[in-house]
């Protein structure tokens, strides 16, 4: 196998991206001056040494030279750390920061449970969703929101979190809620609308 097709079969394993689309990204990359793939090959090759995963939520953020752990939403007084919101994804995150009508936490799971591979849960963070929200509730977590998208997989996700979750706020005051139907059935969240966001989260039940 050649170098190219190294590259192409790497851009394959990139999220949402077939063959067609990594092979266009090779060849692109093979049309940019040198100056230019040197550029992308350091950010690509340094990019984990200035980037880091929150010990809280673990979605990634730039160090920036801090030595904290925790993200600029963990870290801050001004959220209402009382309320999780559970995500699959990082880009979730942004999506609902940019509706502007969320200000608590956040925990990303790191995927779903696929409709046709309901044993496939190795990847997720499961047991540190439920550990986090075993010791939030000692100081005062009462909603567990969760926010996955409105397909099969989200929707089995959900199943599969209800599971772990109720049996932990079963008897205290904390409650779990779902996103509201403000988000058209097939929709993912990474790529909905501000005001969709809004309305999901008002009308969450």
């Amino acid at each position: 196998m050649s170098k190219l097709d190294d590259l192409i079969a790497q851009f394959e394993r990139f999220p949402g991206v077939g063959a067609r689309q990594a092979k266009r990204f090779a060849f692109h990359i093979l049309t940019l001056p040198e100056a230019d793939t040197k550029l992308l090959a350091d950010l690509i090759a340094n990019l984990q040494a200035v980037v880091i995963e929150c010990d809280s939520c673990h979605r990634f953020f730039a160090k920036n030279g801090s030595e904290g752990t925790l993200c600029s939403i963990c870290h801050s007084a001004n959220r209402d750390h009382n309320r999780l919101l559970v995500v699959e994804r990082d880009s979730d995150i942004v999506a609902i920061e940019r509706a502007g009508v969320y200000d608590g936490l956040y925990f990303v799971l790191g995927g779903t449970v696929p409709l046709l591979n309901v044993a496939d849960t190795g990847k997720l963070r499961a047991g540190a969703l439920k550990a986090t929200v075993t010791t939030r509730l000692s100081s005062g977590l009462h909603e567990i929101i969760l926010g996955f998208s409105v397909n099969p997989d989200g929707e089995n996700t959900m199943r599969f979190i209800e599971s772990i979750i109720n049996p932990v706020i079963d008897g205290t005051n904390a409650k779990l809620s779902h996103l509201g139907r403000g988000l058209s059935t097939g929709s993912e969240l990474e790529y909905a609308d501000p005001e969709t966001i809004k309305n999901a989260l008002r009308h969450r039940d």
